[in-house]
């Protein structure tokens, strides 16, 4: 189960926000019929993008995990 604060991983491209699948986010909302608003920000903590995002576009970000940094 996916709460509030929870960190997802992004499991499609959305090329239109520059996010690519693996990318990393905080669910900021769950939406009570589905879904959630997802923000993406960088390693400073500016916004990056802030999406509403259906259930099977994200997965729970699960055990150890080692983020990355990405070339811009």
């Amino acid at each position: 189960m996916i709460r509030e604060h929870d960190l997802v991983v992004l499991k499609r491209d959305k090329e239109e926000w520059g996010l690519e699948a693996g990318d990393v986010g905080t669910v900021v909302l769950v939406y009570p019929h589905g879904g959630y608003m997802v923000e993406f920000v960088d390693h400073e903590g500016n916004t990056l993008a802030l999406l509403d995002l259906a259930e099977e576009e994200v997965a729970p970000l699960r055990g150890p995990a080692l983020l990355r940094a990405k070339s811009p």
